[in-house]
């Protein structure tokens, strides 16, 4: 019999003994401090003696870190699938992707009908677990759209809502010895789960032979059902006693051949004894590892996940999926966690391959693989980008979310080291218990990357200036895969490139930043009635314009539907807990325009940004305008309330970018605009977009500049960068990416 090339795991099977709960819980801690990568506990809820399996797992995932947790097996019969599914799902997002299910068709049925469900001959019991596994799966797939309709018989959704989806691509193991039972492995399982003591290993051929037949019958690779194996009681020990019962010799010599010659390869020991999971988390493990791996390369037998036909099927030709570097996190269409990385926070996207590397290194790495495909490369952090350029189609997207760390390097100095995929929400719960925080736009959920790189146009804007006012230094990795620090004394003409257009530079890995001392603040939030929008649009930016510094306010309006008149929403943040100061500057706003509702509160400015971690699915693609103005005159009133008036924007924002934002050289960073006070945004629909742009057009004598991240017309260039800032630029560029890998909307000629 084949080895499967499928890595080793190890794991342990503990008894959930009601008359000891510390102790089972205690043992999975040392499961996991032993260095075992799975902890399981038997099912059987018709046994008083032993704890609930399902409560005892979501207890271990609590206090634990690191290890798999999954039922050995779970009782079906006793554990309806519909609430199973969401039961799994729960657990595998409470503990970051650790839950797998193991699961079984039921075998003492006179104690299952005594706890009240339905006995089942031995077929039925095989056909009601196929028609479970197709359920489970249905609602796991959350991406799917319409509700599910699956099952049949004995298990049956019909209009079921799908979701929650699991953190990851939840396994799902079933225990199996009978023919019916092991081509149902084959057609739909993803591991087999046998215990030694059930088990003939004269057997195993054959059962292995059955499981990979109904595989192959189904479509699939026998190679993508993992074999696992419980192996009873063992220990490690001076001199033999029997099977398992020996030195470490002695383990890998009898665990060798189920592994080369029976495809098995995770073991999984029962016995509750501490010192034998120690033992074989320890010893056992990296021996027996050792000797596959030896023996795997003399053999020449391919290693790592193997791919679904599906999946394959997927991929975009031309790219060369087998070069990903190892040990590199990529994500490609035909995976489950494609649906929630393909796209951004607005665009809908379809990349070949979407890398998510944990250090500057393996950005480095992705950095390197990707300029060697001939397709474009994106960058992302947060995804939150409205301008598009985080994913794309057919290319490959390079998504730094996992390098998310937030460090105080020094308090008296207020700096902050910040990983460029954390998210600006968590930043600032990062930072609260300092008395600091970092302008940093008006949603938490936005990424430190883009966000400070482009410019950070933030609700304490008018106070501490622009996000990248406050960057002091950044790790950026450059287009030849060199990973390279810049500030002040190293390479002060990249942190310059970097501060207002990093993208086009390289991969900002992290950055430093001075943060301003601030506890709390006050924010106030009105809802008018939009009517007479130019009024309101041209009063708001006069009182903003003439506030003092400390308040910093964005308005969002949103054109009329039918009967419902248009309506306007100001943000207002009051950088401070001069409640009476903010009171006086904030109070002439309410006699604007009607006011429909009003909210004011003084709070942490942490509470003002939380981040909900949102899932991006890209609406639709939209067309985005933007526009930096010195003053909003009643020209300029008048055109944004026409846009709102013909309804050809779904919303139109102005964020006030004056005061502090100003106080900055023009020359100083790569963000030229130092004279302008709003910041001008409207979006739309691609069908609405022409009529769109001839109503913007009207703008064109206010508008002196374009902040880059909320404007994708192609001829805005020009006043993104200013002729001196885009020479310079372009020097920079063709230094650190002759090539163009990111600046591909930067020609250098």
């Amino acid at each position: 019999m084949p080895d499967y090339g499928h890595e080793l795991a190890f794991g342990s099977f503990l008894t959930p003994a009601a008359s000891d709960p510390a102790r089972v819980v205690a043992l999975a801690r040392a499961s996991e401090d032993a260095g075992l990568d799975l902890v399981t506990f038997q099912d059987h809820p018709y046994q008083p003696g032993f704890l609930d399996t399902w409560t005892l797992l979501t207890w271990v995932a609590a206090a634990t870190q690191r290890v798999q947790v999954a039922g050995n097996v779970l009782n079906l019969p006793l554990r309806p699938p519909a609430v199973l599914a969401k039961a799994v799902a729960t657990l595998d997002l409470l503990s970051g992707g650790r839950a797998a299910l193991g699961i079984g068709a039921g075998a003492f049925w006179d104690a299952i009908a005594a706890m009240g469900a339905p006995r089942l001959t031995p077929g039925d019991a095989v056909t009601a677990l196929g028609e479970a596994i197709d359920v489970i799966r249905g609602l796991w797939d959350a991406d799917e759209r319409g509700v599910l309709r699956a099952g049949g018989a004995f298990h049956a959704v019909s209009g079921a809502k799908r979701g929650p989806a699991p953190a990851h691509d939840v396994p799902i193991w079933v225990g199996a010895y009978k023919p019916r039972m092991l081509a149902l492995v084959g057609r739909q399982a993803d591991g087999w789960l046998p215990s030694l003591g059930y088990l003939d290993l004269a057997d195993a051929r054959a059962a292995n032979a059955r499981i990979d037949d109904a595989a192959h019958e189904a479509g699939r690779d026998p190679r993508e059902i993992r074999r696992l194996l419980n192996l009873g009681s063992g220990r490690v020990q001076p001199t033999s006693a029997g099977f398992l019962q020996g030195p470490v010799e002695q383990w890998v010599d009898e665990l060798l051949p189920l592994v080369l010659e029976h495809g098995f390869a995770t073991f999984i020991l029962g016995g509750d004894d501490e010192r034998a999971l120690a033992a074989l988390g320890r010893e056992v493990a990296p021996a027996l590892r050792e000797a596959v791996a030896a023996e795997r390369g003399a053999a020449g037998t391919g290693t790592g996940p193997v791919r679904t036909a599906a999946a394959l099927a997927a991929r975009v030709p031309g790219v060369d999926y087998d070069a990903v570097p190892a040990g590199l996190r990529a994500v490609e269409p035909g995976d489950r966690a494609y649906a929630t990385v393909r796209s951004t926070y607005v665009w809908p996207g379809a990349p070949a391959l979407v890398l998510q590397p944990q250090t500057s290194e393996q950005v480095a790495q992705a950095v390197r693989y990707a300029r060697t495909q001939g397709v474009p490369v994106a960058v992302r952090s947060g995804g939150h980008g409205i301008a598009g350029r985080a994913t794309n189609d057919g290319g490959i997207v390079v998504d730094v979310g996992r390098l998310d760390a937030v460090e105080v390097l020094d308090r008296a100095a207020r700096l902050v080291r910040v990983g460029a995929g954390a998210h600006w929400g968590d930043v600032a719960a990062a930072l609260a218990p300092h008395g600091l925080a970092i302008s940093s736009g008006d949603m938490g959920d936005v990424g430190v990357g883009g966000l400070a790189t482009a410019g950070g146009q933030g609700l304490l804007g008018r106070w501490a200036g622009l996000t990248l006012d406050r960057v002091r230094a950044a790790e950026v990795v450059l287009a030849d895969g060199s990973v390279v620090r810049t500030d002040a004394d190293h390479d002060p003409d990249l942190l310059w490139a970097v501060r207002g257009a990093g993208s086009h530079v390289g991969v900002v890995t992290s950055l430093d930043i001075e943060a301003s001392e601030l506890g709390d603040v006050v924010l106030v939030v009105l809802t008018y009635d939009a009517s007479d929008p130019a009024r309101l649009i041209h009063g708001w930016a006069e009182l903003v314009d003439a506030a003092p510094r400390e308040l910093t306010s964005f308005l969002s309006l949103w054109p009329g539907r039918g009967a419902t008149p248009p309506a306007g929403y100001a943000m207002t943040v009051w950088a401070g807990d001069d409640s009476d100061a903010a009171v006086a500057a904030i109070e002439p706003m309410l006699g604007l325009a009607p006011v429909l509702q009003q909210q004011a509160q003084q709070l942490p400015y942490a509470a003002v940004l939380p981040a909900p971690h949102a899932r991006h699915s890209g609406a639709a693609e939209v067309g985005v305008r933007g526009g930096l103005v010195d003053r909003v005159t009643p020209d300029v009133a008048g055109v944004l309330a026409d846009v709102l008036r013909g309804s050809l924007a779904d919303m139109v924002q102005l964020r006030a970018v004056g005061g502090a934002v100003n106080d900055v050289p023009a020359q100083a960073t790569a963000y030229a605009h130092r004279t302008q006070t709003f910041s001008l945004l409207a979006t739309t629909t691609a069908d609405r977009r022409p009529a769109l742009d001839a109503q913007w057009s009207r703008l064109d004598a206010d508008i002196t500049g374009v902040y880059r991240s909320f404007d994708t017309h192609p001829d805005r260039l020009p006043l993104v960068y200013p002729p001196a800032t885009l020479e310079r630029l372009r020097a920079v560029v063709a230094r650190v990416d002759p090539a163009g890998v990111f600046g591909s909307d930067l020609p250098l000629g």
